[in-house]
């Protein structure tokens, strides 16, 4: 395999990643609470994009169509491109690497851009598992959040989804300023009747530079009571739970055998693809990270130069650490036989200290096979991972 350095020259070396994420940076809106990677209102540049994607994914110079075991494109909005330009996107990728009937294709979706023909262009073209951006169930919750779809139009989606794919997952968003428990209870128990595969919950976070962040600070939003929050994701362990989904990382839910395999490559550590604007790749030990500007990432690969804004080499303790750091996400642990086999190192020797601290504050639970956290640690397990790395 050969792979492009920083400086944009070829290099060789590694094995090479089975799994591969497509960034589509494009959107009708900037959501106010959104800080990904992404341009609103330039549908005029995503032929350049296209141009752009291509020349990125041939610099690695691969060899043939590779394989893949997964593959994800997320956003911005991947279904946003009108028709045209997401068959060409489609051809794009799956003409460079190669999508088998096991592969998990997995691509983001705004309800409203779900037509007819696209639906049946993504089914055309392999996609098999779709994540549905619904965040609510509340008019005025959606309002806030400035969504463009309405509760009924997921009635009309999902109908028209279950013709063509069984794997759809929904997103949905807590802690939104004005939301109660019973608001979000009602959420859940929507989503949860329209059965789908698999289900991702997220808290609202205030991020610096997002619209949300700066009606913060002028006292226009108040972010939900902590204590609330966690109420709320407890209540969602709760039902779904009862509702017959597994929870299998902090924020995700998923029905028997519809786990996402593409997220379980990162929690893994596993190496992948990715190409896009603010892509971030994780291969041989190294890790690029492309340049976060759409602008400025269509201009340097319009002058055929490197996209890659950061780039760092991994040693292996360095790489042993953020296994555990995102191993502990998930509810399974990390078990301490395969983390040696993973990473040659020994788990207790590189952080017993950390481990027996957690336990102590009843965050960890550790059966000498495997370490994991505790239903207490899931409320605060970015703090608890924390100290580990």
């Amino acid at each position: 395999m050969n792979l492009s350095s920083s400086s944009g020259e070829i290099i060789h070396g590694g094995p090479t990643p089975r799994a591969a994420y497509i960034h589509v940076p494009f959107c009708a809106h900037r959501c106010g609470y959104c800080d990904f990677t992404l341009i609103a209102g330039r549908d005029d540049l995503i032929g350049d994009y296209l141009r752009a994607l291509e020349w990125e994914i041939d610099r690695f110079q691969l060899s043939g169509r590779l394989p893949l075991d997964t593959l994800f494109f997320g956003g911005g909005t991947p279904t946003h491109p009108a028709p045209n330009e997401l068959r060409a996107l489609l051809r794009l990728v799956t003409e460079r690497f190669e999508i088998a009937a096991s592969t998990e294709f997995s691509v983001e979706a705004n309800p409203l851009d779900l037509t007819d023909q696209k639906i049946k262009l993504l089914a055309e073209f392999g996609v098999n598992r779709i994540s549905l951006g619904v965040q609510s169930f509340s008019p005025s919750a959606l309002v806030l959040l400035e969504r463009d779809h309405e509760a009924a139009n997921i009635t009309d989606v999902m109908t028209r989804l279950r013709g063509t794919f069984d794997n759809v997952s929904l997103d949905l968003i807590f802690g939104i300023p004005g939301q109660s428990l019973s608001d979000w209870k009602e959420t859940l128990r929507r989503a949860i009747d329209f059965n789908p595969a698999h289900l991702s919950t997220y808290g609202l976070t205030f991020e610096q530079g997002t619209a949300f962040w700066t009606r913060r600070e002028r006292g226009e939003l108040v972010s939900t009571d902590e204590e609330l929050e966690r109420d709320q994701y407890a209540l969602a362990m709760e039902e779904l739970a009862a509702a017959g989904f597994e929870q299998y990382e902090i924020s995700n839910f998923a029905r028997p055998g519809y786990q996402c395999r593409h997220n379980h490559v990162y929690w893994n550590g596993d190496e992948y693809w990715a190409f896009g604007p603010g892509a971030a790749r994780y291969q041989n030990g190294r890790r690029e990270t492309n340049i976060r500007s759409v602008l400025g990432w269509l201009a340097r690969l319009e002058r055929h130069e490197s996209p890659v804004a950061d780039a760092e080499e991994l040693d292996a303790e360095h790489r042993a650490r953020e296994r555990i750091y995102l191993g502990l996400r998930r509810n399974i642990g990390i078990s301490r036989q395969a983390f040696r086999g993973q990473t040659g190192l020994d788990l207790d020797r590189l952080c017993s200290a950390a481990i027996e601290q957690q336990k102590q504050l009843g965050l960890l639970e550790d059966d000498g096979q495997s370490i994991r956290l505790t239903q207490a640690g899931r409320f605060v397990a970015d703090r608890v991972v924390m100290e580990f790395l």
